[in-house]
Protein backbone atom coordinates (compact mmCIF):
# COMPACT_ATOMS: atom_id res chain seq x y z
CA UNK A 1 0.00 0.00 0.00
CA UNK A 2 3.00 2.59 0.77
CA UNK A 3 4.64 1.70 -2.67
CA UNK A 4 1.46 2.50 -4.26
CA UNK A 5 0.93 5.55 -2.88
CA UNK A 6 4.28 6.65 -2.94
CA UNK A 7 3.76 5.84 -6.52
CA UNK A 8 0.32 7.06 -7.48
CA UNK A 9 0.92 10.03 -5.48
CA UNK A 10 4.36 11.35 -5.85
CA UNK A 11 5.82 11.98 -9.64
CA UNK A 12 9.98 11.56 -9.43
CA UNK A 13 9.67 8.57 -7.08
CA UNK A 14 12.04 6.55 -6.38
CA UNK A 15 14.96 8.48 -8.36
CA UNK A 16 14.30 11.83 -7.28
CA UNK A 17 13.69 11.86 -3.91
CA UNK A 18 16.52 13.86 -2.83
CA UNK A 19 14.95 16.50 -5.00
CA UNK A 20 13.41 19.75 -2.18
CA UNK A 21 9.92 19.63 -4.69
CA UNK A 22 9.95 15.82 -4.41
CA UNK A 23 10.41 15.53 -0.85
CA UNK A 24 7.97 17.97 -0.02
CA UNK A 25 5.56 15.97 -1.87
CA UNK A 26 6.43 12.93 0.38
CA UNK A 27 5.68 15.23 3.16
CA UNK A 28 2.90 16.90 1.89
CA UNK A 29 1.35 12.93 1.29
CA UNK A 30 2.41 11.85 4.68
CA UNK A 31 0.50 14.77 6.27
CA UNK A 32 -2.78 13.77 4.11
CA UNK A 33 -2.48 10.04 4.82
CA UNK A 34 -2.57 10.99 8.61
CA UNK A 35 -5.43 13.45 8.29
CA UNK A 36 -7.88 10.89 6.35
CA UNK A 37 -6.91 8.30 8.49
CA UNK A 38 -6.74 9.62 12.17
CA UNK A 39 -10.13 11.45 11.41
CA UNK A 40 -11.71 8.46 10.11
CA UNK A 41 -10.67 6.63 13.73
CA UNK A 42 -11.48 9.22 15.87
CA UNK A 43 -14.86 8.78 14.98
CA UNK A 44 -15.46 5.31 14.86
CA UNK A 45 -13.89 4.85 18.57
CA UNK A 46 -15.74 7.85 20.02
CA UNK A 47 -19.04 5.86 18.95
CA UNK A 48 -17.53 2.42 20.72
CA UNK A 49 -16.47 5.07 24.24
CA UNK A 50 -19.99 6.95 23.49
CA UNK A 51 -21.74 3.11 23.71
CA UNK A 52 -19.61 1.43 26.24
CA UNK A 53 -18.99 4.28 28.56
CA UNK A 54 -15.05 3.16 28.39
CA UNK A 55 -12.80 5.80 29.98
CA UNK A 56 -10.21 4.02 28.09
CA UNK A 57 -12.09 3.99 24.25
CA UNK A 58 -12.81 7.68 24.90
CA UNK A 59 -9.37 8.74 25.28
CA UNK A 60 -8.14 6.65 22.00
CA UNK A 61 -10.46 8.58 19.81
CA UNK A 62 -9.15 12.21 21.26
CA UNK A 63 -6.00 10.80 20.78
CA UNK A 64 -6.84 9.86 17.27
CA UNK A 65 -7.76 13.95 17.07
CA UNK A 66 -4.62 15.30 18.48
CA UNK A 67 -3.00 12.70 16.14
CA UNK A 68 -4.97 14.37 12.77
CA UNK A 69 -4.41 17.97 14.39
CA UNK A 70 -0.42 16.52 14.46
CA UNK A 71 -0.87 15.79 10.76
CA UNK A 72 -2.16 18.96 10.02
CA UNK A 73 1.04 20.38 11.56
CA UNK A 74 2.98 17.92 9.69
CA UNK A 75 1.17 18.85 6.36
CA UNK A 76 1.95 23.10 7.36
CA UNK A 77 5.13 22.47 8.07
CA UNK A 78 6.34 20.54 5.00
CA UNK A 79 4.71 23.26 3.01
CA UNK A 80 6.41 26.04 5.03
CA UNK A 81 9.92 24.55 4.98
CA UNK A 82 9.33 24.05 1.14
CA UNK A 83 9.46 27.69 0.94
CA UNK A 84 12.06 29.26 -1.33
CA UNK A 85 14.71 31.39 0.35
CA UNK A 86 14.54 34.97 0.56
CA UNK A 87 16.10 38.11 1.70
CA UNK A 88 15.08 37.69 5.13
CA UNK A 89 15.57 33.58 5.02
CA UNK A 90 19.08 33.58 3.13
CA UNK A 91 19.34 29.82 4.08
CA UNK A 92 15.79 29.02 3.42
CA UNK A 93 12.71 27.57 5.94
CA UNK A 94 13.52 24.40 6.26
CA UNK A 95 14.11 24.34 9.88
CA UNK A 96 10.36 24.85 9.97
CA UNK A 97 10.13 20.99 9.83
CA UNK A 98 12.10 20.82 12.55
CA UNK A 99 9.93 22.98 14.75
CA UNK A 100 6.91 20.77 13.24
CA UNK A 101 8.21 17.98 14.30
CA UNK A 102 8.55 19.52 17.70
CA UNK A 103 4.91 20.62 17.98
CA UNK A 104 4.29 16.70 17.11
CA UNK A 105 6.25 15.92 20.20
CA UNK A 106 4.51 18.47 22.50
CA UNK A 107 1.42 17.08 21.50
CA UNK A 108 2.08 13.64 22.29
CA UNK A 109 2.85 14.50 25.94
CA UNK A 110 -0.42 17.07 25.76
CA UNK A 111 -2.18 13.69 25.22
CA UNK A 112 -0.20 11.87 27.96
CA UNK A 113 -1.10 13.98 30.45
CA UNK A 114 -4.82 14.05 29.62
CA UNK A 115 -4.35 10.19 29.60
CA UNK A 116 -3.05 10.32 33.12
CA UNK A 117 -6.02 12.30 34.63
CA UNK A 118 -9.23 10.61 33.14
CA UNK A 119 -7.41 7.30 34.09
CA UNK A 120 -7.05 8.45 37.25
CA UNK A 121 -10.23 9.75 37.76
CA UNK A 122 -11.44 6.07 36.25
CA UNK A 123 -9.21 4.72 38.96
CA UNK A 124 -10.74 6.32 41.86
CA UNK A 125 -14.36 6.16 40.09
CA UNK A 126 -14.63 2.70 38.84
CA UNK A 127 -17.64 1.63 36.43
CA UNK A 128 -18.66 -1.10 34.34
CA UNK A 129 -17.50 -0.85 30.78
CA UNK A 130 -20.68 -2.26 28.39
CA UNK A 131 -18.42 -4.03 25.79
CA UNK A 132 -19.73 -5.50 22.80
CA UNK A 133 -18.59 -7.03 19.88
CA UNK A 134 -18.70 -3.75 17.50
CA UNK A 135 -16.21 -1.99 20.09
CA UNK A 136 -14.28 -5.11 19.57
CA UNK A 137 -13.71 -4.96 16.07
CA UNK A 138 -13.39 -0.97 16.10
CA UNK A 139 -10.51 -1.48 18.19
CA UNK A 140 -8.95 -4.36 16.32
CA UNK A 141 -9.50 -2.75 13.24
CA UNK A 142 -7.68 0.60 14.18
CA UNK A 143 -4.58 -1.51 15.65
CA UNK A 144 -4.28 -2.34 12.25
CA UNK A 145 -4.07 0.96 10.68
CA UNK A 146 -1.95 2.49 13.04
CA UNK A 147 0.14 -0.75 12.33
CA UNK A 148 0.40 0.70 8.91
CA UNK A 149 0.38 3.99 9.50
CA UNK A 150 3.37 3.44 11.25
CA UNK A 151 5.32 1.38 8.95
CA UNK A 152 3.71 4.27 6.47
CA UNK A 153 5.51 7.17 8.00
CA UNK A 154 8.69 5.19 9.08
CA UNK A 155 9.26 4.29 5.14
CA UNK A 156 8.64 7.95 4.02
CA UNK A 157 11.04 9.43 7.13
CA UNK A 158 14.05 7.48 6.58
CA UNK A 159 13.14 7.72 2.40
CA UNK A 160 13.61 11.73 2.96
CA UNK A 161 15.39 11.95 6.03
CA UNK A 162 12.92 13.60 8.15
CA UNK A 163 13.08 14.01 12.09
CA UNK A 164 8.78 15.04 11.92
CA UNK A 165 7.58 12.02 10.06
CA UNK A 166 10.19 9.63 12.64
CA UNK A 167 7.90 11.52 15.62
CA UNK A 168 4.58 10.90 13.49
CA UNK A 169 5.68 7.18 13.40
CA UNK A 170 6.78 6.87 17.24
CA UNK A 171 3.23 8.16 17.72
CA UNK A 172 1.31 5.79 15.73
CA UNK A 173 3.07 3.15 17.47
CA UNK A 174 2.08 4.77 20.54
CA UNK A 175 -1.44 4.27 19.52
CA UNK A 176 -0.96 0.55 18.17
CA UNK A 177 0.58 -0.40 22.20
CA UNK A 178 -2.29 2.03 23.77
CA UNK A 179 -5.07 0.52 21.72
CA UNK A 180 -3.54 -3.21 22.01
CA UNK A 181 -3.95 -2.47 25.53
CA UNK A 182 -7.46 -0.74 25.57
CA UNK A 183 -8.81 -4.12 23.67
CA UNK A 184 -7.00 -6.33 26.22
CA UNK A 185 -8.76 -4.28 29.53
CA UNK A 186 -11.87 -4.56 26.95
CA UNK A 187 -11.75 -8.09 26.12
CA UNK A 188 -10.82 -8.80 30.62
CA UNK A 189 -13.49 -7.38 31.41
CA UNK A 190 -16.10 -8.68 29.22
CA UNK A 191 -14.72 -12.54 29.72
CA UNK A 192 -14.06 -12.46 33.97
CA UNK A 193 -15.32 -8.60 34.91
CA UNK A 194 -11.87 -7.18 36.12
CA UNK A 195 -12.34 -3.44 36.01
CA UNK A 196 -8.47 -2.76 34.46
CA UNK A 197 -10.25 0.57 32.48
CA UNK A 198 -8.32 2.98 34.65
CA UNK A 199 -4.92 0.77 35.35
CA UNK A 200 -4.36 0.32 31.55
CA UNK A 201 -5.15 3.77 30.73
CA UNK A 202 -2.62 4.90 33.08
CA UNK A 203 0.46 2.65 32.36
CA UNK A 204 -0.47 3.45 28.41
CA UNK A 205 0.11 7.23 30.04
CA UNK A 206 3.00 6.67 31.09
CA UNK A 207 4.57 4.96 27.95
CA UNK A 208 3.33 7.47 25.71
CA UNK A 209 4.82 10.50 28.29
CA UNK A 210 8.15 8.42 28.32
CA UNK A 211 8.07 8.48 24.55
CA UNK A 212 7.18 12.25 23.91
CA UNK A 213 9.77 13.30 26.11
CA UNK A 214 12.30 11.50 24.25
CA UNK A 215 10.88 12.78 20.74
CA UNK A 216 11.08 16.36 22.15
CA UNK A 217 14.72 15.86 22.89
CA UNK A 218 14.70 14.43 18.90
CA UNK A 219 13.40 17.42 17.69
CA UNK A 220 15.20 20.00 20.00
CA UNK A 221 18.79 18.93 19.38
CA UNK A 222 18.81 20.46 15.91
CA UNK A 223 17.18 23.17 16.46
CA UNK A 224 19.88 23.80 19.29
CA UNK A 225 22.99 22.85 16.70
CA UNK A 226 23.51 19.55 17.38
CA UNK A 227 26.77 17.82 16.39
CA UNK A 228 26.79 17.04 12.56
CA UNK A 229 26.53 13.19 11.55
CA UNK A 230 29.78 11.20 12.08
CA UNK A 231 29.03 9.58 8.79
CA UNK A 232 28.46 12.99 7.34
CA UNK A 233 31.96 14.44 9.29
CA UNK A 234 33.72 11.30 7.26
CA UNK A 235 32.34 11.81 3.44
CA UNK A 236 33.52 15.36 3.69
CA UNK A 237 37.15 13.85 4.79
CA UNK A 238 37.57 11.20 2.67
CA UNK A 239 36.33 13.30 -0.66
CA UNK A 240 38.58 15.83 0.41
CA UNK A 241 41.68 13.75 1.26
CA UNK A 242 40.72 11.96 -1.91
CA UNK A 243 42.40 14.92 -4.27
CA UNK A 244 46.49 14.34 -3.78
CA UNK A 245 47.08 17.72 -3.48
CA UNK A 246 45.24 18.25 -0.34
CA UNK A 247 47.69 17.27 2.42
CA UNK A 248 44.69 17.39 5.86
CA UNK A 249 42.25 19.28 6.97
CA UNK A 250 40.79 20.88 10.00
CA UNK A 251 38.70 23.28 11.09
CA UNK A 252 35.66 21.48 9.68
CA UNK A 253 32.32 22.90 10.55
CA UNK A 254 28.93 22.06 9.74
CA UNK A 255 25.45 24.28 9.62
CA UNK A 256 22.20 23.08 9.36
CA UNK A 257 19.69 24.77 8.05
CA UNK A 258 17.39 21.99 7.46
CA UNK A 259 16.64 18.15 6.01
CA UNK A 260 18.63 18.99 2.58
CA UNK A 261 19.93 22.28 3.63
CA UNK A 262 23.58 21.56 4.73
CA UNK A 263 26.52 24.15 4.56
CA UNK A 264 29.87 23.25 5.48
CA UNK A 265 33.24 24.78 5.89
CA UNK A 266 36.95 23.87 6.57
CA UNK A 267 40.57 24.18 5.83
CA UNK A 268 42.42 22.26 3.27
CA UNK A 269 46.69 22.62 4.24
CA UNK A 270 48.26 22.49 0.80
CA UNK A 271 52.19 22.81 -0.37
CA UNK A 272 52.99 26.35 -0.02
CA UNK A 273 55.50 25.43 -3.04
CA UNK A 274 52.53 24.91 -5.54
CA UNK A 275 51.11 27.74 -7.68
CA UNK A 276 48.44 29.90 -6.15
CA UNK A 277 46.11 29.77 -8.81
CA UNK A 278 46.34 26.21 -9.28
CA UNK A 279 45.61 25.40 -5.28
CA UNK A 280 42.75 27.48 -5.83
CA UNK A 281 41.30 25.89 -9.01
CA UNK A 282 41.84 22.19 -6.74
CA UNK A 283 39.42 23.79 -4.01
CA UNK A 284 37.20 25.24 -6.70
CA UNK A 285 36.62 21.44 -8.10
CA UNK A 286 36.37 20.25 -4.64
CA UNK A 287 33.34 21.95 -3.97
CA UNK A 288 31.56 21.72 -7.13
CA UNK A 289 31.65 18.58 -6.45
CA UNK A 290 29.93 18.18 -3.45
CA UNK A 291 27.42 20.90 -4.68
CA UNK A 292 26.60 18.61 -7.46
CA UNK A 293 26.93 15.29 -6.20
CA UNK A 294 26.06 15.63 -2.75
CA UNK A 295 23.48 19.07 -3.11
CA UNK A 296 26.16 20.29 -0.09
CA UNK A 297 27.13 23.30 -0.51
CA UNK A 298 30.97 23.37 0.92
CA UNK A 299 33.34 26.41 1.28
CA UNK A 300 37.10 25.78 1.68
CA UNK A 301 39.48 27.72 3.15
CA UNK A 302 43.46 26.47 1.56
CA UNK A 303 46.02 26.93 4.24
CA UNK A 304 49.47 27.03 2.65
CA UNK A 305 52.17 24.58 4.65
CA UNK A 306 55.70 24.28 3.87
CA UNK A 307 57.10 20.80 2.76
CA UNK A 308 60.25 19.45 2.28
CA UNK A 309 62.10 21.55 5.20
CA UNK A 310 63.97 19.48 7.32
CA UNK A 311 63.17 21.46 10.39
CA UNK A 312 59.43 22.06 9.93
CA UNK A 313 59.16 18.33 9.57
CA UNK A 314 60.79 17.70 12.50
CA UNK A 315 59.50 19.80 14.82
CA UNK A 316 55.89 18.41 13.42
CA UNK A 317 56.71 14.88 14.07
CA UNK A 318 58.47 15.46 17.75
CA UNK A 319 54.97 17.82 18.46
CA UNK A 320 52.29 15.59 16.91
CA UNK A 321 54.37 12.74 19.10
CA UNK A 322 54.14 14.45 22.28
CA UNK A 323 50.47 15.46 21.59
CA UNK A 324 49.60 12.18 21.05
CA UNK A 325 51.53 11.00 24.23
CA UNK A 326 49.05 12.79 26.13
CA UNK A 327 45.78 12.40 24.71
CA UNK A 328 45.39 10.56 21.16
CA UNK A 329 42.10 13.03 20.78
CA UNK A 330 44.66 16.07 20.52
CA UNK A 331 45.24 17.37 17.23
CA UNK A 332 47.93 19.67 15.76
CA UNK A 333 48.21 21.40 12.87
CA UNK A 334 49.14 24.16 10.72
CA UNK A 335 52.33 24.06 12.30
CA UNK A 336 55.45 25.87 10.87
CA UNK A 337 58.67 27.73 11.76
CA UNK A 338 59.93 31.01 12.88
CA UNK A 339 63.82 30.94 12.95
CA UNK A 340 65.58 33.46 15.37
CA UNK A 341 69.36 34.05 16.04
CA UNK A 342 68.59 33.24 19.66
CA UNK A 343 65.75 30.36 19.30
CA UNK A 344 63.62 29.45 17.37
CA UNK A 345 59.43 29.80 17.18
CA UNK A 346 57.34 26.18 17.01
CA UNK A 347 53.81 27.72 15.89
CA UNK A 348 51.05 25.63 15.73
CA UNK A 349 47.18 24.96 16.61
CA UNK A 350 46.54 22.34 18.94
CA UNK A 351 42.55 21.02 19.06
CA UNK A 352 41.67 19.94 22.67
CA UNK A 353 38.79 17.77 23.26
CA UNK A 354 36.13 20.41 25.70
CA UNK A 355 36.34 17.65 28.34
CA UNK A 356 40.15 18.69 29.21
CA UNK A 357 39.05 21.81 29.32
CA UNK A 358 40.52 22.60 32.95
CA UNK A 359 44.18 20.90 31.40
CA UNK A 360 44.71 23.12 28.92
CA UNK A 361 47.80 24.68 30.44
CA UNK A 362 48.99 21.91 31.45
CA UNK A 363 49.00 20.61 28.47
CA UNK A 364 50.53 23.60 26.59
CA UNK A 365 53.29 22.73 29.39
CA UNK A 366 53.71 19.16 28.48
CA UNK A 367 53.95 19.83 24.77
CA UNK A 368 56.19 23.00 25.41
CA UNK A 369 58.77 20.65 27.76
CA UNK A 370 59.00 17.91 25.35
CA UNK A 371 60.56 20.06 22.25
CA UNK A 372 62.72 21.91 25.02
CA UNK A 373 63.78 18.84 25.05
CA UNK A 374 64.41 17.22 22.07
CA UNK A 375 65.75 21.12 20.76
CA UNK A 376 66.77 23.71 23.42
CA UNK A 377 66.19 26.45 21.21
CA UNK A 378 62.44 25.60 20.38
CA UNK A 379 59.76 27.98 21.90
CA UNK A 380 56.31 26.64 21.58
CA UNK A 381 53.74 29.29 20.02
CA UNK A 382 50.10 27.26 20.97
CA UNK A 383 46.92 28.76 20.13
CA UNK A 384 44.12 26.06 21.41
CA UNK A 385 40.96 25.29 19.94
CA UNK A 386 37.95 22.94 19.85
CA UNK A 387 36.70 20.79 17.24
CA UNK A 388 32.75 21.39 15.88
CA UNK A 389 32.70 17.82 15.08
CA UNK A 390 33.73 14.52 15.37
CA UNK A 391 37.63 13.54 14.30
CA UNK A 392 37.63 14.12 10.54
CA UNK A 393 41.60 13.12 10.26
Amino acid sequence: MTEFLLKRFISGYPDSVGDPAVRSKCGNLAGIVGIVCNTLLCAFKFFAGMITGSVAISADAVNNLSDASSSIITLLGFRIASKPADDDHPYGHGRTEYLSGLAVSILILFIGLQLVRSSVEKILNPSPIDAGALSIIILAVSILIKFWMAAFNVRVGKLINSQTLMATAADSRNDVISTGAVLIATLLQMIFGWQLDGWIGLCVAAFILWNGWGLVQDSIAPLLGQAPDPELVKHIAEVTKSYPEVLGIHDLMVHDYGPGRQFASLHAEMDAAEAVLKSHDVIDRIEKRFLEEDGLHVVIHFDPVVTGDAETEDAKKVITQAAANIDKRLNVHDLRIVPGDTHTNVVFDLIIPRELDSKTNEIKSMISNAAKVHDPKWICVITSEHSFTASAD
